[in-house]
């Protein structure tokens, strides 16, 4: 009885469970009896929405994290920041790069939705163990130092205690990572493709997961920041665990309403390796004059969805040669690792041509470790007062981008996209890789503003002989909001990039790839938290010799060090990085689709570019 309660209760919460006009079954979906997926009972907007809250509830127990983990480690656990800065940013690197593990796990065995629901009571978990540890003092290190100040000797944890603060938080890595993996997909998995007005729905989706992220963000970096500074680390991460238990709850509210990708059971990743062995054991075949001669299964005869088949491309030819058919094998069963289909090479060759695309943003999260880290601690040097008694936590800063934002993605989505539509003829306004492309230029921005901004702050310190005050005792007398100039800009570019990329790699995988496709962008974010941490190792040991601290960013007073020239290297190595994103992308070929029109049965083709249609069938 109480199970139809909840299920009438959210009935009435969420107004976008309307009946839609007609039934039609959706192939490849099915609900969470396993029966095949109905357009009037399952997915749309109304499932999407509790989706969107489950993401949200995940990135509000988790971003704080992200802000406040090096003050933990450095202030708690007794870690010299550069020390703390690198086991955040290795916690971020693995979090992300764990995202690929689970998306693979996602697409061929356990499904998206199995997926998210696991990982998120994984992540309540570690984040639980987090807030028992803060709890107790027998499970941390003695807090009678200061470690800001040099002359205090400060014990750093080790031993059972060390093992419990690594175990919890990388409990939170692995179910964030599951979330990151699968959930996106499984919102959009959501929508039809194949439905002209459904396509643009995703696309708005993908908008509204950022919206998400920056509501949930909004109450964590400041909320739950709060907390930790006027409450203590244990309540804070205790309203971080219950905000997960929260969304998970939220998740599970939705089973009734979800569109379930059916999974095969054999991994697609598999496949495609197969392209790359069947091309290397036939690379002494010759190339057939006329690609028809290819082999392909009969897509009349094998009855199956057109989705499956693909046309074949003139790019990375040598793969083509793992289509290639000898007269032997047209009289016996084809072996996968010798013989692939022209469907199965252009997956391949498609996901291939993805990779530079993916490559060229890993510097943009280079740069957004920097801001999780070293600007953060930098506000620490600051002034925060708003007022004479109210004061801005460093960690909530990041606040001031996610304002504009929660504020800017709907007049983007809902007016800016559609005037742009109506110049471009584009339905998403811009193309993904455009996109990109704009948040690449805007995070080279933020760093040149934070350069900018650290020289003055130094000055400051220097102007009032201030270089070595404990910033807790004698905070510069310069704004913390200074800061924000930086976070504003990178927030922006977040906004273009991120988004761009998630849809953009989620439209051009394989279906049976879209959990992976989407780790595209969690893997490039892990890759530039993990170069992060070498970067700045790289750094300190090549101006060891040239600087009185030994090191650009060796030790915990940031008067003393050249922060400003670290953030500048930065800024030059961004717009290398974008020079070689517009080549990469001027060459970028979209795959082609079929999307089916809204007025009737008919299909048009369109290229991903979606700057032209064809006439219909």
């Amino acid at each position: 009885m109480s199970t139809y309660l909840v299920v009438a209760t959210v009935g009435l919460l969420f107004p976008f469970f309307e009946q839609r006009d007609k039934t039609q079954l959706l192939e490849g979906k099915v609900d969470w009896r396993g029966r095949i997926a109905t357009k009037d009972k399952h997915g749309g907007q109304g499932p999407s929405s509790l989706i969107l809250g489950t993401f949200a509830c995940e990135n509000m127990a988790s971003l704080v994290l992200g802000v406040t983990l090096v003050t933990y480690f450095n202030g708690v656990m007794h870690y010299d920041i550069a020390d703390a800065a690198t086991q955040v940013t290795n916690y971020s690197g693995t979090s992300y790069i764990l995202t690929v593990l689970v998306a693979i796990l996602a697409d061929t065995y356990i499904g998206r939705f199995k997926a998210v629901l696991i990982s998120c009571w994984i992540e309540f978990l570690g984040l639980g163990l987090l807030a028992f540890q803060a709890h107790y003092p027998k499970y941390k290190p003695p807090q009678n130092c200061n470690i800001l100040d040099p002359t205090s000797t400060c014990e750093k944890v080790g031993g059972k205690n060390a093992a419990l603060l690594f175990i919890a938080l990388y409990l939170v890595a692995l179910g964030s990572a599951g979330i990151k993996s699968a959930l996106p997909s499984h919102g959009a998995d959501q929508f039809d493709e194949n439905d002209k007005k459904e396509t643009l729905q995703m696309s708005s989706f993908f908008n509204w997961l950022l919206l998400a992220v920056c509501i949930g963000g909004s109450i964590s970096t400041t909320f739950i920041v709060w907390i930790q500074e006027n409450k203590g680390w244990d309540w804070g991460f205790f309203v971080s665990t219950m905000a997960m238990f929260l969304g998970g709850i939220i998740f599970c509210l939705g089973l009734p309403w979800y569109r379930i990708f059916v999974i095969k059971g054999s991994s697609a990743i598999t496949e495609i390796f197969q392209v790359y062995v069947a091309a290397v054991r036939n690379r002494n075949l010759q190339l057939p004059e006329d690609s028809a001669d290819l082999y392909e299964i009969d897509e009349d005869k094998e009855a199956a969805i057109p989705a499956e088949f693909l046309p074949h491309t003139d790019t990375y030819k040598f793969l083509d040669k793992a289509a290639i058919q000898t007269s032997q094998q047209q009289s016996e069963t084809p072996n996968p690792w010798k013989l692939c289909r022209v469907t199965q090479v252009e997956n391949a060759k498609i996901l291939l041509s993805m990779i530079p695309v993916f490559c060229c943003t890993i510097i943009m999260t280079l740069c957004l470790a920097q801001l999780q880290t070293f600007s953060i601690q930098q506000g620490f040097t600051m002034d925060t007062r708003i007022t004479n008694k109210f004061h801005i936590p460093p960690a909530s800063l990041p606040i001031i981008p996610i304002i504009f934002l929660i504020i800017i993605i709907p007049i983007y989505d809902q007016i800016i996209v559609p005037i742009l539509r109506k110049f471009t003829g584009i339905p998403t306004g811009i193309t993904y890789l455009q996109r990109v492309g704009v948040g690449l230029v805007l995070s080279a921005l933020s760093m040149t503003a934070a350069s900018i901004l650290e020289v003055k702050r130094k000055q400051v310190a220097r102007d009032n002989n201030m270089l070595d005050a404990i910033p807790i005792l004698q905070p510069l007398p310069i704004s913390v909001f200074w800061l924000s100039i930086q976070f504003f800009i990178f927030g922006i570019a977040d906004m273009f990039t991120y988004v761009g990329l998630l849809e953009f790699f989620y439209s051009q995988a394989p279906k049976e790839l879209k959990s992976v496709s989407s780790c595209f962008l969690w893997t490039s974010m892990s890759l530039g938290y993990f170069l992060s941490s070498i970067v700045v190792k790289v750094v300190n040991k090549a101006t060891k010799k040239i600087t009185n601290s030994g090191g650009w960013l060796v030790g915990n007073n940031f008067n003393r060090n050249h922060l400003n020239l670290f953030y500048l290297m930065l800024a030059v190595l961004s717009m290398v990085n974008f020079g070689i994103y517009l080549i990469v992308a001027s060459r970028y070929k979209y795959r082609v689709q079929k999307i089916a029109s809204d007025q009737d049965d008919s299909r048009v083709y369109a290229s991903m570019e979606m700057k032209k249609s064809q006439e219909e069938n």
